[in-house]
Parts: structure tokens; sequence; C-alpha cells
């Protein structure tokens, strides 16, 4: 492996930097063909065997006798409680549902170096037992604080001193990020992107990449998996630096797509966005609490599932796991199944010359505030099929019935396989064509990439699936 590093142009800035690495689609340290072959080797070495079991075999997990609540023996980890919900938004003023409760904050990071004057990225085969095709492509590190300080009793996360050692020089991004509000209780992890530029081992699980090879296999169905893509989003990506780097783009999308990401003609100023986002935290309503998990209404544990009496939303299962290559190589636990494909969509719109996408302040209950940013749709399309007009999320056919030409980016990719049972969504963006008539409504805001960049330095503002089309649409282009 090429290890030289040259000497850094510190007049270089950071966005350029990052401008220079997503322009390499490909690298002397990790040639693509080469990536390839390790990739199918990587498959091949650590396949696992994932077999749904009644609860009654989950071992260390059990139902507490007097809430229900399904947890460790350990106490770590996570729980599946109830959840009380009422809220001002949507269709249904009130319900209940299972919920994973994990309030401890895990670590998500990428240790980045330069190779030759290029950012690479130093990334990870990893098996989850969610996965729908066992491996995919994950950040440096990825761990709860259960794993990383090792009550499993298991080996110990390889790079994790990088992290928690990490000088402020070497940061490029470090800031908490919530996951999927409909079924995670204020989750939150730490996503970090830390850059070395010392040798470090590599493992045979892992590989250096460029920006732009990532960008690249994020077009691949189910290949860069949740985890990774939520760190990528928190790269400074944005800014002045950016226009020059990208001076190649050659279309209208391209160049349209770059003055989106350096901050041009924003068709709203900042303050006017976060003017916009305390209107919809001060207008929206939602009150939660805690339930234990056998007041939940309308769902039923059965022998090996708790599902809802109509069959729709998710159920919960458990699983036994056996893998190569984990921190341990077999265990138990429960998962949350979604029951149908996932959509994630924006609709994008070139405004004045710059890329513009429509952004949702939507309420989730187990957001730590009431909304954050979401795509312009975001649900599960086979749970509105049969529903009346008023009750569809806006916006839902348009996606829908989207001519191929309109669609700008469009990849089925998985969500966390450590929680979640084969959980995929379509993500996608679509560009209208200009006869569309697409509005703005008090929960819809026209915004830029760089707008959406700045506020990914900060928590709680753009939720897990915005961050995944962020992420994909800077090198859709």
């Amino acid at each position: 492996m090429n290890t030289a590093t040259g000497v850094r142009d510190l007049r270089v800035s950071l966005a350029e930097r990052i401008a220079r690495s997503a322009m390499a689609l490909d690298s002397p340290v990790t040639p693509n063909d080469e990536f390839r072959d390790w990739w199918a080797g990587r498959a091949a070495a650590l396949r696992q065997q994932v077999t749904r079991i009644p609860f009654a075999e989950l071992g260390q997990w059990s139902f507490d006798p007097a809430t229900g609540n399904l947890g460790h023996a350990s106490g770590r980890y996570f729980l599946i409680e109830g959840l009380h919900v009422r809220s001002d938004y949507g269709p249904v003023p009130q319900w209940s549902q299972p919920i994973i409760h994990q309030p401890e904050i895990g670590i998500l990071g990428i240790l980045v170096r330069e190779f030759d004057g290029v950012l690479h990225c130093l990334m990870q085969a990893k098996t989850e037992p969610g996965n729908c095709n066992d491996l995919q492509l994950s950040p440096t590190v990825q761990a709860t604080r259960s794993n990383y300080t090792q009550v499993h009793g298991g080996r110990a996360v390889p790079y994790l001193r990088h992290f928690r050692e990490a000088r402020p020089e070497q940061i490029i991004a470090d800031v908490l990020q919530s996951e999927q509000g409909s079924w995670f209780f204020r989750k939150r992890n730490r996503n970090m992107i830390v850059e070395i530029d010392e040798d470090v081992p590599v493992g045979e699980d892992f590989r250096w990449v460029t920006i732009g090879q990532l960008h690249r296999l994020l077009n691949v169905d189910n290949l860069v998996n949740m985890d990774s893509r939520t760190v990528l989003s928190c790269l400074p990506f944005s800014g002045p630096g950016l226009g020059g780097a990208f001076s190649h783009a050659d279309d209208d999308w391209a160049v349209a797509t770059v003055r989106s990401l350096t901050g041009e003609r924003a068709q709203h100023t900042t303050g006017e966005i976060m003017s916009w986002i305390t209107d919809c935290q001060s207008r929206h309503e939602v009150v939660t609490r805690l339930v234990p998990l056998n007041q939940v209404e309308r769902w039923h544990r059965e022998d090996d599932a708790i599902s809802h009496e109509e069959g729709r939303y998710f159920s919960v299962i458990a699983v036994d796991v056996e893998a190569r290559g984990r921190e341990i190589a077999a265990w138990r636990q429960p998962l949350l199944e979604p029951h149908g494909l996932g959509l994630a969509a924006f609709l994008a719109r070139r405004i004045d010359d710059v890329l513009h996408v429509l952004v949702n302040a939507r309420v989730e209950p187990g957001y730590l505030d009431v909304v954050e940013l979401a795509p312009t749709v975001q649900c599960t399309p086979d749970s509105y099929r049969h529903r009346p007009a008023h009750e569809r999320p806006a916006h839902l056919d348009t996606v829908l019935n989207a001519p191929r030409e309109s669609i700008r980016y469009d990849t089925v990719l998985s969500e966390e396989g450590g929680r979640f049972y084969r959980a995929e969504s379509r993500y996608v963006v679509v560009e209208p064509a200009d006869d569309v008539e697409i509005e703005e409504t008090p929960d819809h805001r026209w915004m830029t990439l760089e707008q959406l960049a700045d506020l990914l330095r900060h928590s709680h503002y753009v939720n897990v699936q915005a961050r995944t089309l962020v992420t994909g649409l800077r090198g859709a282009w």
C-alpha cells in the first residue's frame, strides 16, 4: 500500500481538500479493481448466519414480568419499551407503540489521511445481523458505548483510541446526530471525522478510499451502510473554495449543484431559515411519555413477534446470530422489522440557476426536539396505498409517478442493521418539470446544499434520512 503523504499545502482550504478527494474517482492506494476483489473476498470470509427464534430462546434477553419491557440481563445495550404519543402533526392525534430506548451515546467515526495530497477515508467491511446482504461498508469505528466498553466480553474495537484521544486540531467533524425518530426514543450518536498523519496498521477488513470512490459506491444498492452515510454528511462540504475545485462541471445540473454547495443565491437567507425552524418547533406540539410495553394498545405479543393488530408499521422479532470477524462470534438479540420498503425523497428545483431541495420540518415522537429537517417525502408508501388523498403525505404522488428523465438520484439503501431487520429505503431525488407546480407550505422550505451543510455542523437539525440524501447528492452529478 502506498503510504506517501507529502507536505500539506497550508494555503489549501479544507473545502478544497475535500473537493480534491471528491474528484478522485480512483486511487493508487486502493484502485477500484483491487477494491472489488477485496470486497468479494471479505463477503466470502465474513458470512453470517441469522436465524429467527422465539422470544423464549433469547437467552440473556427477557421480558420484565411487571412492565413487559424487553431488556438484557446486564441492563446495558437497549430496551424495547412502550411510548405514548400525542401530537398535532399528521392525521392521527394520539397513539402508542413499541420503541427502542438506547440512552447511551455511541461513536460513529471515520479516520481520514492524505496520500499523495488526496484525502482518503479508512472504511470497514462489516456484517450486521439485520443487513439484507450481510456485508456493508461501514465507518472506521461503529460502536455503541456497551460495545466499546466491552460489556460483551469480546475483542476491543480497532482504531477506537484515535477518536477518544483526538486532539482538537485533528477533528474535522464532531457532532451529536439523531437516528430514526419513529423507531428510537431520543437516540443520538457522536459522528466524528478525525485526520491523522501517521501510519496505522490496516486490518484485513479495512481499506483506504477517496471521497470520490465513496460517492460512486453510494450508487450501488445496499453497499454503503447508514452509519457511513451519516458521518460523511457531516463533512464540511461547502463554501466558496469548492467553486474553483469543481470548475470542470460541464452541464447545467452539475453547475447548479456546485452553486448550491458554494452558497450562491439561496432562495431564503440563513436568518429566514432559522426563524422558520424556530416557528415550526414552537407551532407544533408533541407530547411523549415512556410507558410499560405491556400497556401499548393495539399491539400484541406472540411467541416470536410483537406486532400491530392490523399487520402494519413494524414488528419486534428475535434472532440468533453467528458471525465471523465481529468482537464476539455468536449472540442473540431483538430486532425491529419494518413492514414495506421505505421512501425518502427530495424534490429538487433550480432557482435562479442554483439547485435547491424542498425540505420538510418533520415531527417524529423520538426526536429530542420537536422537529428535524427531513426529505420532502419520508414514509412507507404501502402504509398509504388505500388512504384518502388528504391523509397521504404531501408530494408523495409526484415522487411515485416521476418520469425516469426527472430522477437525478435513485438507490435502495439499508438502514442500521444492528437494530433493524432487513430495513431498506429507496433514496431518490426528483427534479420535476418546470410546469409541475411545487409550492412551499408552512412545513416546507427550499434550501441549498450549503445551507444544509451549515446546519449539519450542529446537532438535531437534519434527520438521518435527509443526511443520506445530502451525501448522495454531493456525488450524484
